[in-house]
């Protein structure tokens, strides 16, 4: 396999990565996961969360196509694909580790953006943030982040609708 193929399956990894994550943040980690996710909505002072056992499910993603794409493992049935696919999902991980874990939830270094994307990043986040309870929401995405101002907009329609209930500090 070509070096500019294998970069093209790491790169289009990546980006499905970020649908991958953002429909099980939105159907999984606020359904039927909830139990493993709710302690990320709560305010704590703890070093780990339950919701930390989704990065071993990210891993294992990752692992499994590195083992799938392996002569080591499985002869001559490896499927050299899935080597490149298990990088993009372990590279996918790391940004996603600085951007929501570092920059987001500053559990790894203190940096508040003042403007441009890393902003809007913070500030789609939160937004995500706003809501008590698993119902409703906004910015399910960990790196694609929509303008604050609409996801505002929509926390309110969800709230005048029955469907979430949220925080203090946004219903104004």
């Amino acid at each position: 396999m070509s070096a500019t193929l294998a970069s093209l399956i790491v790169l289009a990894t990546v980006a499905a990565m970020e649908f991958v994550a953002w429909s099980s943040h939105k159907y999984v980690m606020h359904g039927f996961g909830w139990a493993w996710h709710r302690d990320h909505h709560e305010p704590h002072d703890k070093m780990l969360e339950k919701n930390d056992l989704f990065a071993l499910v990210g891993a294992a993603m990752s692992i499994s196509m590195f083992a799938l794409g392996s002569p080591l493992v499985l002869g001559e049935s490896a499927w050299a694909p899935a080597t490149w696919i298990g990088l993009g999902i372990l590279v996918y991980g790391v940004i996603y580790t600085l951007i929501h874990d570092g920059l987001v939830h500053q559990r790894y270094f203190r940096w508040v953006p003042k403007r441009g994307y890393a902003k809007r990043l913070v500030q789609a986040h939160r937004l995500h943030h706003a809501t008590i309870g698993k119902e409703g929401g906004v910015s399910f995405g960990f790196v694609v982040a929509r303008d604050p101002a609409v996801l505002k907009r929509e926390l309110r329609e969800q709230r005048k609708a029955g469907i979430a209930v949220l925080r203090e500090a946004v219903e104004d």
